[in-house]
């Protein structure tokens, strides 16, 4: 969430540049999005580097956080999607640090929210459906189409289930993207809103009779976010999983 916006909670997402950088019509500028995806990079890389540069007996808070991240991870892909989907395990990981560290990060204010972008949750999604389909169509050829002709289902009414498997699977990055985007940008925007009636009421010297009450919905609301943060993370990281089964396991 971004700080000192004053009242206008929207342009606390406004995409900005930093190093202008424009070839005709083509803007390739580096922005405030770009540098924080950039940071949210260093600071996951940075916990799995240094959090396993010493591989002690006793783990300290650092190595102790990496391994904790790494094991949750790799249990959710295991018990989600089986032992042979471990070969996705960095991709799901990724996914995971990438918008965890996002979600979180948007929290502290002068910061951006990434995740609060509907054109990146958009490309985090695409991504994921493509590498379903791609894989897909690569282990089981075309064979791994009958995902949207189920063969269990009565002949009758094969035709009605294959077409609502098929608007079910269109609509998978549309959802998935769009949860995570309303989820963040609807907290900010709230966190926002009580954070300048607070800052409002301050202002108007009558801080000690009005302003508490949303000065602890603000403390509140931002515990929750901190969860919904996580949350968010691990439901964006499980549905890929569950996507994955799919490209492995097209006939379960």
């Amino acid at each position: 969430m971004a700080a000192g916006e004053g009242i206008n909670p929207i342009s606390q997402f406004e995409v900005r540049d930093i190093v202008p950088i424009h070839f005709g019509n083509l803007n390739l500028s580096y922005t405030n999005s770009a540098l924080f995806m950039t940071v949210v990079f260093l600071l996951s890389a940075g916990l799995m580097l240094l959090g396993t540069a010493n591989h002690a007996l006793v783990p300290g808070r650092l190595q102790s956080a990496a391994e904790m991240t790494y094991e949750f991870t790799a249990n959710m892909v295991r018990q989600t999607a089986g032992r042979e989907a471990m070969r996705f395990f960095p991709f799901v990981f990724a996914i995971f640090m990438f918008v965890l560290f996002s979600n979180i990060l948007g929290l502290i204010p002068y910061t951006f929210a990434i995740t609060a972008q509907i054109v990146v949750t958009a490309c985090l999604a695409i991504l994921v459906n493509g590498l379903v389909v791609v894989y897909g169509i690569r282990r089981h050829g075309l064979s791994w189409f009958r995902l949207f002709w189920p063969s269990s289902v009565n002949i009758a009414l094969r035709p009605v289930i294959s077409l609502i498997e098929i608007i079910s699977f269109l609509s998978r990055p549309i959802s998935l993207s769009v949860r995570l985007f309303a989820n963040m940008l609807a907290g900010h925007i709230t966190l926002q809103v009580f954070g300048a009636f607070v800052a409002g009421l301050a202002a108007a010297g009558i801080f000690a009779v009005l302003a508490p009450l949303p000065f602890v919905m603000t403390i509140i609301l931002s515990a929750f976010e901190l969860l919904v943060a996580f949350l968010q993370a691990y439901v964006f990281a499980i549905l890929t999983c569950v996507y994955l089964n799919d490209a492995i396991h097209p006939g379960h």
